[in-house]
């Protein structure tokens, strides 16, 4: 086993329970990390056998970049979902989402969550 991260994935999306979340959008920064078995890949230096970071990013967008959730942990949930069934090698996914302009009355750098599959 080993551990790929993509880390600070920024992306543009509509997530959010108020309308105004909605109708303006925000920047969401995704971190993934993913517990990878792929040990033949590693010894015989072979992209086949392990897990096409750049294929992960796409799919994350894919997923960000569609449909509205108001909750961020379930967006989050449906990424490491996703990277679990959609790449053979991935045997866990551990999905960090960070909303910088949260509505949240104060003063914060993001709110933050934090969501693993399978558990």
């Amino acid at each position: 086993m080993y551990v790929i991260r993509l880390k600070n994935c920024c992306f543009f999306a509509n997530h959010g329970v108020f309308d105004e979340e909605k109708a303006l959008g925000q920047r969401f920064h995704v971190d993934v990390e993913l517990q990878v078995d792929a040990l033949r890949g590693l010894e015989e230096d072979e992209i086949a056998d392990t897990v096409d970071y750049g294929a992960v990013f796409q799919e994350i967008e894919r997923i960000v970049s569609g449909r509205r959730r108001f909750l961020i942990e379930a967006l989050a949930l449906d990424i490491a979902k996703s990277l679990c069934e959609g790449f053979a090698r991935v045997m866990q996914a551990r999905v960090v989402i960070r909303k910088p302009n949260a509505p949240v009355r104060g003063v914060l750098d993001h709110v933050e969550v934090d969501v693993s599959w399978p558990q």
